[in-house]
């Protein structure tokens, strides 16, 4: 059970998020948390609920599809503030069952994003250095490696010095490439400071759109990391439904060769994307995380009210 006192500062810690959002004219939204379809990612995997006999739902991940139609809709910017869940997530940094803060802002520059995105975090955390790197710039510092140029064995090689648990040798250079993102790179972040990452290569785009940077193509999504932990996963959302379309197959794909079911394609969602959609910044950040920084805490379960393994 939750100590009083850790209790009261979650309480707190979501006052002053609202207030956060309030000062900015950011709308507070409650979408459904069951949702018909199921969202496509090859790393995330969704809880199926039987809602009538033969009838699956799914159990939102995010709330960003939903919170997507809304902005198409008129809805100007809006945020979520509120649980989500996510199948065989449960670890030191991981709950099946999570808080997530989540926000679109409506004509907001990328960067201004990012600087948004970074006081939120510090208004819990308080005034911390911030350093911005690139992923190409990332991966040379900290793995000496031009990730774009590697080989296959090269990559390979590379990953064998970090020990993966299972056998890496079938494992693509996207496999590969992230393995040495979350193992080589990441850990070597400073503890110290908010770390901005950001220049994803496309194949890393998730919903981000595609821009050209010092020569080369790179979706505009950054991810902030404090004391080791990430917190915080953006984007300058793509409008663009013809490859939102294409990279949801290639997710399906990845999920077959990892042995996971797929999922059909949500077609209302996908029809949003045009000209109709506006051009916007979204971010989620993982609320109970910076809530365990904040308490100095060693693990997610240890300021959550309830955890998994108590009920």
């Amino acid at each position: 059970m939750l100590p009083a006192q850790t209790l009261s500062v979650r309480a707190a810690m979501l006052a002053n998020a609202r207030e956060f959002f309030k000062e900015r004219s950011v709308l507070e939204v409650d979408p459904c948390a069951l949702n018909s379809h199921a969202a496509i990612d090859s790393n995330i995997d969704v809880i199926p609920a039987e809602i009538a006999p033969g009838k699956i739902g799914y159990l939102h991940t995010s709330p960003e599809y939903a919170m997507k139609r809304l902005l198409t809709q008129g809805s100007g910017d809006i945020y979520f503030l509120g649980h989500v869940f996510r199948q065989g997530e449960i670890g030191r940094l991981h709950h099946p069952e999570f808080t997530m803060a989540e926000w679109y802002r409506l004509g907001i520059s990328f960067e201004e994003m990012i600087q948004e995105t970074c006081d939120f975090v510090s208004l819990f955390l308080g005034p911390l250095p911030l350093r911005k790197i690139g992923y190409r710039e990332a991966f040379a510092t900290y793995a000496n490696l031009d990730y774009s140029n590697a080989s296959h064995e090269e990559l390979l090689e590379k990953a064998k010095d970090f020990g993966p648990s299972k056998d890496a040798s079938n494992w693509s250079r996207t496999a590969l490439i992230h393995f040495l993102l979350t193992h080589a790179i990441e850990p070597k972040f400073n503890r110290h400071e908010l770390t901005i990452l950001c220049n994803y290569p496309p194949h890393e785009a998730a919903l981000a759109r595609l821009t050209e940077y010092n020569g080369e193509l790179v979706a505009e999504r950054f991810e902030i990391y404090c004391q080791g932990v990430e917190l915080a996963n953006g984007y300058h959302e793509s409008p663009n439904g013809q490859e939102l379309r294409h990279r949801f197959t290639e997710e399906n794909f990845a999920r077959k060769a990892a042995n996971k079911p797929t999922y059909t394609l949500d077609e209302a969602f996908l029809s949003i994307f045009g000209p109709k959609f506006p051009d916007c910044c979204g971010v989620s950040v993982g609320f109970d995380r910076v809530l365990m920084l904040k308490e100095k805490a060693e693990t997610l379960s240890s300021v959550l009210p309830f955890t998994w393994s108590s009920l």
